[in-house]
Formats: structure tokens, sequence, C-alpha cells
């Protein structure tokens, strides 16, 4: 009886683990400070949401959306995998971007899971007629203050498109000599960002190295295979900084392990 006691205890333990690990969103802040900030953007917040795989948190998703308030974000950038390609459901991959809207301007990427649904068309429609900014290969002036940055997205490669090809589309209209925040789904084209240029880039799609272990950090990625270089946190190389974020979601692998769903702010801060 002890002995089924003990196993029953167990798993019960490992239940609410792995449970505490897939639903405990934590806000994880940076602040990236550059002479490149202009004035009127000192203090600006950006809040980070990415693979959210259709996930779900709370009830009409209560919970996302009020950590996302907290963090009184003055944008909101979705780095793709709202949805999940394994459990398509629109409407509720929406729910949360609904409210999102409610709170600030929203600039959407698609990630891999989007393309690989063959429903990006239907995606963009649904994002636009809420309100969503969608940055398919493209550019957007902010203005605040009277000065401006460039908010830059670029689509998922598994489209088919090289990254480079991507960036070469979206920059066409770019005033380089504005900060330059772009929004692309994958980390693993760090490189390619860096000779862009880039200032500042928001990606996701590694999901924290889904199993994360102290001194190794995350331990395997797609497109980075075991032990990827970004999985979490800030990446800088030359005059580019990535924010790299362990999402919200999961999708083939169902839990994460030490490895807690987030949200990432950026406050810009000007020198």
């Amino acid at each position: 009886m002890k002995k089924l006691l003990t196993i029953f205890c167990l798993i019960i333990g490992v239940y609410l683990f792995l449970h505490i690990n897939n639903y405990w969103i934590v806000t994880t802040e940076h602040v990236y400070k550059s002479d490149q900030v202009p004035k009127s953007f000192d203090g600006f917040r950006i809040t980070q949401v990415s693979d959210l795989h259709d996930a779900v948190f709370g009830d009409n998703q209560d919970k996302l959306v009020k950590k996302v308030q907290a963090t009184n974000p003055d944008v909101i950038f979705i780095t793709g995998d709202v949805i999940d390609s394994n459990r398509y459901d629109l409407q509720q991959s929406m729910a949360a971007v609904k409210q999102f809207v409610e709170l600030a301007d929203v600039y959407y990427v698609i990630g891999n899971h989007e393309v690989a649904t063959n429903q990006v068309s239907e995606i963009y429609d649904a994002m636009q007629k809420i309100g969503v900014h969608i940055l398919p290969n493209t550019s957007h002036i902010l203005e605040r203050g009277g000065d401006k940055i460039n908010i830059i997205g670029i689509e998922d490669p598994l489209n088919g498109d090289e990254t480079q090809t991507m960036l070469n589309t979206a920059m066409a209209e770019v005033d380089p000599s504005l900060l330059k925040l772009l929004l692309a789904h994958r980390p693993e084209k760090f490189y390619t960002y860096v000779v862009n240029e880039m200032d500042l880039v928001f990606s996701g799609h590694a999901h924290g190295g889904q199993v994360r272990l102290p001194f190794v950090g995350g331990l395997v990625a797609p497109g980075q295979g075991f032990l990827p270089t970004y999985t979490a946190g800030l990446y800088e190389e030359d005059k580019t900084t990535m924010a790299v974020s362990r999402g919200l979601g999961n999708s083939t692998v169902p839990f994460r392990i030490f490895n807690l769903p987030e949200i990432v702010v950026v406050e810009l801060k000007s020198k």
C-alpha cells in the first residue's frame, strides 16, 4: 500500500511540475540603449509575444492578456507561430490577439507553422480585420514626438524564399539613418541580420531549447539541433542586438522542462 501511495504521489508531482512549466507565464525585461534611439522614444516599451502555438492561458486567454497588460506596452510585437499547424484553430488562436489590439498597436510576422497550414492569406486577413499591422516582407515608419524609427518584418523561409531575399524586399523603402527594428521568427538566421546591419531583432522559434539546464541552457531547438546557440535572452554582434523569446506554447514536444512560458519586454533608452 505504501508503495502504491508513493507511486501515486510521484505521478501527481510530475504532473504538477509539467503543468507549472507549461502554464506559469513569466515576464523578462531588457533595456536596449543606443544613440540610434531618438529622444522621443526614450523609455518606449516593446512587449514581444511569440510562439503561442494555440495554447490556452485561462478563460478567454485572460491570464496571458493580463500579463501583457501589466507590462505597459507602447507597442506589441508578435513574432510568429500564433497558431499550431498540428491543431489549426484560428479563432482560438486569435482570442488573445483580439484583446492585444485594445492595449497597444500590434505588429505581426508569421512563423513556420503559419506557412505549414497553407492558410497564410486567411491568417493575414483575420489579423488585419481586427487592426493588427502585418509585415509580410515590408516596413513601417513609427512616429512619436516628431521622431521616427523603422519597424521591419520578414516572413518565414519555409515559404521557399531566402532570408536575404526577403530582407531585400522589406528594406526597399527603409531609411537607413533611422533605428531599425526587425521582426523575424528564426534566431538561427542571426548572421544574416548582422550583415544587414539591423539594430534590434525580435525572434522566437527556439522554444527556449525546450529543456533548460543550469550552466548548459537549452538542449534542442528547431533549425539549430542539439545544444543550440540562440534560445533565450539577448545576443550581440557588431551593431546588432537580437532578443530571443522562449515563447509561450508547445508543438510536437508537449512539455517544457525548467523552461517557463515567457513574455519579453525591451525598453528603448537613448544615450
